[in-house]
């Protein structure tokens, strides 16, 4: 994975045909998904409960773009191996999910592959600041983790303005999860993000069968924060 700042739009599969997830994001990425992200809940760190390891192995060789799998769950260290075997390319945990996130980070990277962190809404930016030279990736959540559909946490925009400015020019993603859509987007790309998770807002209208809303909802996210 090459870094640069473009904006890229990552499908989240939690919207998706859970019985048809491989042709699902077949047909996402043919229809201009930059990444697939991957929500894993385990009902106890979020109450909600999606998929571990074995989902997420079946569904990486239908990937061809970037396979960025977002841990919802405590404690990370003991599942790290099991989704870096997966095929995960990025592997973000959450800072409130356990006590030693400095070590987390290290083992994600340490397995070879990209180490993000995730912070809730109740979480100041600022708590990652000790931690930013271990991230390739840092996920601003703009609503509180655990379900998808859920609104835009309008504050959250400020955040993403100071991690950008702590980011500075270290290579480093910042990521938005949660209520992503064409009205919402411009704000936190204007802030700094470059990476936008978006669930209903893609998978809204369209399906398998009739993949073309998709792309029409993809095409409206990008155009929108790039005007």
């Amino acid at each position: 994975m090459t870094f640069d700042r473009s904006i890229k739009i990552a499908p989240s599969i939690l919207s998706a045909d859970f019985a048809d997830f491989g042709r699902e994001i077949e047909a996402v990425e043919a229809e201009g998904a930059d990444w697939i992200h991957v929500d894993v809940m385990d009902g106890h760190f979020v109450p909600n409960l999606t998929f571990g390891p074995p989902l997420v192995k079946a569904i990486r060789k239908h990937i061809k773009t970037v396979m960025d799998v977002h841990l919802m769950i405590a404690p990370v260290d003991p599942y790290i191996d099991a989704f870096v075997d997966a095929g995960a390319d990025i592997l973000t945990a959450h800072l409130e999910a356990g006590p030693h996130t400095h070590r987390t980070l290290q083992a994600i990277r340490g397995a070879g592959i990209k180490a993000g962190l995730a912070l809730n809404p109740g979480t100041p930016v600022e708590a990652a600041a000790p931690l930013l030279d271990l991230c390739d990736l840092v996920c601003v959540m703009t609503v509180n983790p655990g379900f998808g559909g859920q609104s835009f946490i309008e504050t959250q925009v400020d955040q993403v303005r100071r991690l950008r400015a702590m980011i500075g020019d270290r290579p480093i993603h910042i990521e938005i999860d949660g209520g992503v859509d064409p009205t919402t987007a411009p704000k936190v790309v204007a802030a700094g993000a470059d990476v936008l998770v978006a669930g209903s807002a893609v998978f809204r209208g369209g399906s398998v069968a009739n993949p073309a809303p998709y792309g029409e909802n993809i095409r409206a996210i990008r155009q929108a924060s790039s005007a």
